[in-house]
């Protein structure tokens, strides 16, 4: 069987899967990547760095990936909206913030918009902003977030879009990290997945060594999530959204003591900046979700992918041990 959906039809690719567009860690290299393996491929537009976006917008090809934003953040750089557009980009995802004001000038460049949500209100306020998917992220993400788990969002948000506004899609995220995972997105009203850690965990993403190596050592019980990291970087994340890494000796000494690290944070940004840039899992943290206990090696991107589909159509089937025919 292929796993043909409304998303597979709707931007002409070969799998339901479209890579997040991860702060730092998904640049040209990993979309290319995702793209050529029949997936989207997405670029993380980040904090607002244009020469390193426009390094990475140099990689891929016009037409064939997909760029997300940090909305709050993207407000601050709007110019950088537009250099991704000249690019002509098949989607723009937006996340944490309110797309409303974005929404005509991305579709009518002729940009799919993808509104990232963790909310059923969030996403009707999407669907009310002209969004053509939407993905309901739930906390077990890697990376910012809120509080509700995806098993019971994904559902929840397809009966909305089906009540609502039947022609957008709808994309699973948070948790996903095999064909289990999209098999069960499927089964929940999802027409595909966003996936974050499994792709984070690939040869083509920005991401050092090191970090790759502590989330090979780690299971889902030693992820958290916290305002830690926000903090020490000095970043005005809303309150609303926590992040979720990997615990670590840095995570440990600050978490609960968020108004002390406070105190002291210009002297703690500059020595979290430093190991950052090292590659430091201890100094600084490791974004990456509850499926980092389902990840065991560090393959290509596209391999990842030809897996997830792989085992995906087979537990649909019903021919995976264990799962009877349907």
């Amino acid at each position: 069987m292929t796993l043909s959906t409304r998303l597979t039809q709707r931007f002409g690719i070969a799998h339901p899967i479209l890579s997040a567009p991860m702060a730092f860690a998904a640049g040209g290299r990993l979309a290319s990547a995702v793209t050529a393996a029949g997936g989207l491929g997405l670029i993380g537009g980040g904090y607002g760095d244009r020469a390193w976006l426009a390094a990475q917008l140099a990689l891929v090809k016009p037409a064939s990936f997909g760029c997300g934003f940090i909305t709050w953040s993207l407000a601050r750089s709007p110019e950088l909206l537009d250099l991704v557009l000249e690019h002509r980009p098949r989607a723009i995802f937006l996340s944490f913030g309110d797309p409303g004001s974005l929404a005509d000038r991305i579709k009518s460049a002729g940009a799919a918009l993808i509104c990232q949500v963790q909310t059923r209100r969030n996403a009707l306020h999407a669907l009310d902003c002209g969004a053509d998917v939407i993905v309901a992220q739930g906390a077990e993400a890697g990376g910012h977030g809120e509080a509700r788990g995806t098993f019971a969002l994904v559902p929840e948000v397809a009966d909305l879009i089906a009540q609502r506004a039947p022609q957008a899609l709808l994309c699973a995220a948070g948790g996903i990290g095999d064909g289990r995972g999209l098999a069960a997105a499927l089964m929940l009203g999802a027409d595909g997945v966003v996936v974050g850690s499994r792709l984070w965990a690939s040869q083509e993403a920005d991401v050092s060594p090191r970090m790759h190596a502590a989330a090979l050592a780690a299971s889902g019980d030693d992820t958290i999530r916290s305002q830690v990291m926000d903090l020490a970087r000095k970043l005005d994340w809303p309150r609303r959204y926590t992040a979720r890494v990997l615990r670590n000796p840095y995570i440990a000494r600050w978490h609960g003591r968020e108004a002390e690290l406070m105190a002291v944070a210009d002297a703690e940004a500059a020595k979290y900046r430093k190991a950052w840039a090292e590659g430091d899992p201890e100094g600084s943290n490791t974004f990456v979700g509850e499926v980092v206990g389902l990840i065991a090696d560090i393959p290509p991107a596209g391999e990842v992918i030809r897996r997830m589909v792989a085992e995906a159509e087979s537990r649909l089937a019903g021919t995976t041990a264990g799962l009877p025919a349907s």
